[in-house]
This record gives structure tokens, sequence and C-alpha cells, in this order.
């Protein structure tokens, strides 16, 4: 991975983090400061979105410490797996806050409404997936590479 790349990926991760770190600031100021009007129950949604924030800012650092093992050349390895894990789960926890938002707000969602977010935890769930298919893959690759060392190690025995 080129290092161009990575301060790039690094600069979109910075500017994402301070994204959702605004928009939690926004919701916090709101939950004390905007009591509750009209029929829709805002403390809740609020709520959702502060913890579904989290979600994201979940990924971002583990995108981060990934970039980062990729750069030292150590993502081929066990360690690697506890961020992996850490994404499939903040997009497993973000499905299950897009459900708790159409419990919320059920009562108040037209037909587009519930195909938007449907369409959302279906996405979340796709991605979940698509990261537990790379998850596999990773492990594939952690095997070949561990597989790799032994031979190494054999052969230089031998020699």
């Amino acid at each position: 991975m080129g290092r161009l790349t990575v301060q790039a990926l690094r600069a979109v991760l910075v500017v994402m983090l301070a994204g959702t770190v605004f928009v939690q600031a926004l919701m916090v100021w709101a939950l004390a400061a905007d009591p509750e009007e009209g029929t829709l129950p805002l403390t809740p949604l609020r709520v959702i979105v502060i913890l579904g924030a989290v979600t994201v800012q979940v990924v971002l650092v583990c995108v981060w410490r990934l970039v980062a093992m990729v750069r030292r050349g150590t993502v081929f390895s066990h360690a690697a797996f506890r961020y992996v894990d850490t994404v499939i789960g903040a997009f497993v926890a973000a499905d299950l806050l897009v459900f708790a938002i159409f419990l919320v707000a059920r009562s108040q969602m037209e037909p587009p409404g519930f195909l938007f977010l449907g369409g959302v935890g279906i996405g979340l769930v796709g991605v979940a997936l698509i990261v537990l298919v790379l998850r596999l893959l990773l492990a594939q690759a952690v095997a070949r590479d561990v597989q790799a060392a032994h031979m190494q190690a054999e052969l230089d025995e031998v020699i």
C-alpha cells in the first residue's frame, strides 16, 4: 500500500471521525436543550443517532488500525482478526439500531419510509456479510503465511 494511499485514507478517516463527533455533539445538545415537540418521539431517535455515530466511529478506528498493520506488513496475523470481528459487530449493531428506528417511528412512517429503512437494514447486513467473507480470506492468508514460514524454517534446516 503506497504512502499516498495511506495518507489519503487517513485524511478521509479523520474527516469522517470529526463529522460523527460533530453529529454526536449536536444530538447531545438537542437532548439537553430541545424539549419533545410534535408526534415523533425525538429523544429515542436522538439517542439512536448518537449510538449510530458510535458504530461508525468504531469502524473508523478499526480501519485505521488495520491500515497501520498493512503499512507495517503485519496484517496477516491473528491480531488483525480482533479488528475485523469488531467491524462486523459494529455493522450488526448498526443494523439493530435501524430496527430500533423502525420500532420507535413506525406509527409515523409512510410506505417509502418502510422501504428506505428496509433497504438500509439489508445494506448493513450485506456489508457485514462482505466483511465476514473478507475475514475468511484473511484467515486463509494467515494460514498460508504460517505454512510458508514453517516450510521456510524446514528449508533453512536442510540447507
